[in-house]
């Protein structure tokens, strides 16, 4: 899951690539192959319980369809951006826009396979989801050989599809051309709003966005519901020749995964949820009066949870490793109303001149927050910020100033806003749908208040119950008031939540994740009667490679079924302040192994070199 005032991070390089997934150690699991793979204990409801099976209703609409012949086809080449070192396959599959309609009209989905490693002892297809929603299954897929377990490549072929409306599968458009799109998501060119006139250019682009997409962006805005494209999973699970889907989904993918589990609970072999939203807060209430999902999920309290817990790690450490540790809390608020009463602005030769303002602040907060070193990344970017806005104040004088303007010029120099069309090397742009493939599956989705005008007032008090993050969070869903988002599946599904299923859900969370909170996972574990909750104490938007004890248990369970221990708590191997101070960067950023986290994330910082007078 991800705000959408940050752009998904996307890898076109070697070099960036490395810059954008943080190193782990993942130990490879020897498992001996063995036909009883896909019927271990593990798998199996306990003896003399049922289990739920799947509905006469779903039945009907998937296993009518009959699974496409995927061709797939070589397309390597068409990564050479990524300098990937392996070997990847593409198709498309052809499935229904609407599944009572099995013989109307289709939309084409896109996935990618990285075969198995060791053929002999292949268990079948792992499919992934990255989140978002709006993230490319397609690209995790792609770039699965650097961050999943060995044991994992060697026995699984790993699948990713772009869900429909999405990447490369058949596009969402909800604007004629890309002068109206820009026009009418213009309120949404800053971080998040603050000001009244922010708020006010916030909600007629709001408005604006809601009327496109169910006007011009139908019939496929309103066929774009997390239980589609678990439908589509379902049918691409046979396509692939499995008989039972094995599945891995990080942030919005364990909504994917909640979603497939209770339609289709007894069709899968192992299924783990990693950032876990529980699917009831995302849906929503059907018949009491409707809130904003900040308000039901309150992302923006997980934050504030976690940087007072940064402050309090920042002033133990102490000066020797955190720049700011005589006062982490007050400097920071110190930093921030500065930036309210003045936006900085810096004039940087290499790139160009970067204004940093209280939302840019903040939302660049947000990002690093994403990641398990944010703690370190936040308390030097207050440091920089408390000379830059003060400068005479400077005890190193101007070559502290300019060391610091370096650092947060380079730090910000990619932020993207979220209605931001980055212009290319043509007279017609690109059209870019990211930011209505996500917005159409969270409005389809869920239940949301009835007019945008209420969201400067849901904004604020946000912010008073989570002092920086509310707004950030609360205007995500700005588009999705039901006056002017009208665009409806009448096939999605609403719950419940709660089936029995016949295989074990692994159900995985942070104790610090700023996106997804902790307690979506602690509240889906005890909903699903046949489901583990694996706690992870670590920092940084969902668990997968922030500690060999985690990634290990994953991968566990993947292969053999086997479970970790009830009540395991797994200690991230990344912890805030850790390393001292160092006036000297890192003799290399690439990390020089083939572990690295899941792209879920916004890329991180790369170290700043020290600018010398």
């Amino acid at each position: 899951m991800q705000l959408r005032s940050r752009a998904r991070p996307t890898i076109r390089s070697r070099s960036a690539r490395r810059a954008a997934v943080a190193a782990f150690t993942v130990t490879a699991l020897a498992v001996p192959a063995s036909a009883a793979m896909l019927t271990s204990p593990a798998q199996a409801a306990p003896a003399g319980q049922r289990h739920d099976v799947t509905s006469a209703v779903e039945r009907a609409r998937v296993d009518r369809v009959p699974a496409p012949e995927l061709a797939w086809r070589d397309c390597t080449a068409d990564w050479a951006d990524y300098e990937i070192e392996h070997s990847v396959e593409c198709a498309m599959a052809l499935l229904p826009l609407d599944y009572d309609r099995p013989r109307g009209p289709k939309v084409e989905v896109a996935l990618a396979r990285i075969k198995a490693k060791d053929p002999a002892h292949r268990i079948g297809s792992l499919f992934l989801n990255p989140g978002g929603p709006g993230g490319s299954g397609v690209e995790i897929a792609v770039m699965a050989p650097y961050f999943l377990g060995s044991g994992v490549l060697d026995r699984f072929d790993i699948v990713g599809m772009d869900p429909r409306g999405i990447g490369r599968s058949t596009n969402v458009r909800c604007f004629p051309d890309v002068a109206t799109q820009a026009e009418a998501l213009s309120g949404f060119m800053v971080a998040f709003p603050y000001t009244r006139a922010e708020d006010r250019a916030a909600v007629a682009s709001s408005k604006a966005f809601g009327a496109g997409c169910s006007t011009t962006g139908r019939p496929l805005s309103a066929s774009m519901s997390t239980a589609e494209v678990a439908r589509d999973l379902d049918v691409l699970r046979r396509a692939v020749g499995d008989r039972k889907l094995s599945y891995l989904g990080f942030s919005y993918g364990s909504l994917l995964g909640q979603w497939y589990a209770n339609m289709f609970p007894d069709r899968f072999r192992a299924l783990i949820i990693d950032g876990v939203i529980d699917a009831r807060v995302w849906a929503g209430p059907r018949r009491t009066p409707s809130t904003p999902l900040e308000d039901r999920m309150k992302s923006s309290v997980a934050d504030i949870t976690a940087l007072r817990e940064i402050f309090r790690r920042c002033e133990q450490a102490g000066p020797e490793r955190c720049p700011i540790a005589e006062d982490p809390a007050g400097i920071f608020d110190v930093v921030v109303e500065r930036l309210k009463k003045k936006p900085l602005t810096i004039d940087d030769p290499d790139f160009g001149e970067i204004t940093v303002d209280y939302a840019t602040g903040i939302g660049y907060v947000l990002q690093v927050m994403y990641m398990p070193e944010g703690g370190d990344i936040i308390a030097e970017l207050a440091a920089e910020l408390l000379v830059l806005t003060d400068p005479d104040a400077a005890p190193g004088g101007s070559a502290e100033v300019r060391r610091a303007e370096r650092a947060l010029a380079k730090r910000l120099a990619t932020t993207r806003l979220r209605g931001e069309v980055v212009p290319e090397d043509t007279e017609e742009p690109a059209y870019e749908n990211g930011l209505e493939a996500s917005t159409a599956v969270l409005c389809t989705d869920g239940n949301h208040p009835r007019n945008a005008e209420a969201w400067p007032g849901y904004a604020r008090s946000a912010d008073r119950r989570a002092k920086y993050f509310g707004r950030a969070w609360t205007w995500w869903t700005s588009p999705c008031a039901k006056a002017t988002w009208t665009a409806h599946d009448e096939d999605a599904y609403r719950g419940p939540f709660d089936r029995r299923t016949a295989a074990p859900v692994l159900v995985v969370g942070n104790t610090w994740d700023p996106a997804t909170p902790y307690w979506g996972a602690e509240s889906v574990s005890r909903l699903l009667p046949n489901s583990l909750l694996l706690s992870n104490d670590t920092w940084g938007h969902c668990a997968y490679g922030t500690s060999a004890c985690a990634t290990a248990a994953m991968d566990a369970y993947l292969i053999s079924g086997t479970l970790p221990e009830k009540g395991t708590v797994c200690h991230g191997d990344v912890q805030p302040f850790e390393s001292p101070l160092t006036p000297e960067p890192p003799a290399s950023t690439d990390p020089g192994q083939e572990g690295y986290l899941p792209p879920v994330v916004p890329p991180p910082v790369e170290p700043v070199e020290p600018v010398t007078e």
